[in-house]
């Protein structure tokens, strides 16, 4: 199945001026990432994508720039405000404390795959997909 495009982006908890969240809607920016604010020390950084159209997801592939931590959770536009995302991937570690602590390993590229990480959405897949990103305070990296 081909890649499906990110849509637009539906809302977003922090970005840097000059690594702002729309850097995920261009596959060409393999080295413009979303960054959070520089004054933001809440350690997390989320946001909401919607997706060109609802797809069943049998796999992702995230490209990582100094994240301890991915979440994702998805959705779809028909569901009622109140009804939670559901979990696709949970909470998984990117980077180690180690290598965090080091500056090593920071960017890269992890697939996850259904069955493996987390579910497959073969009733429809998600429109909406929220991920969430997590560092550790004392993780630090890039």
């Amino acid at each position: 199945m081909a890649p499906v495009k990110i849509s637009h982006v539906v809302s977003f908890s922090s970005q840097d001026p000059k690594y702002p969240v729309e850097n995920l809607l261009n596959p060409d920016s393999q080295r413009r990432p979303w960054l959070s604010c520089p004054q933001d020390k809440s350690g997390q950084l989320k946001v909401e994508l919607q997706l060109e159209r609802a797809v069943p997801i049998g796999y992702i592939d995230v490209g990582n720039c100094g994240c301890a931590f991915l979440q994702i959770d998805v959705g779809r536009s028909s569901w009622s405000l109140d009804r939670p995302f559901v979990t696709l991937l949970p909470a998984t570690m990117l980077m180690s404390l180690a290598d965090s602590k080091q500056g090593k390993n920071c960017s890269g590229v992890r697939m996850f795959k259904a069955g493996k990480e987390g579910k497959s959405r073969k009733e429809g897949g998600g429109l909406y997909e929220k991920e969430r990103c997590s560092t550790v305070e004392d993780w630090k990296c890039c």
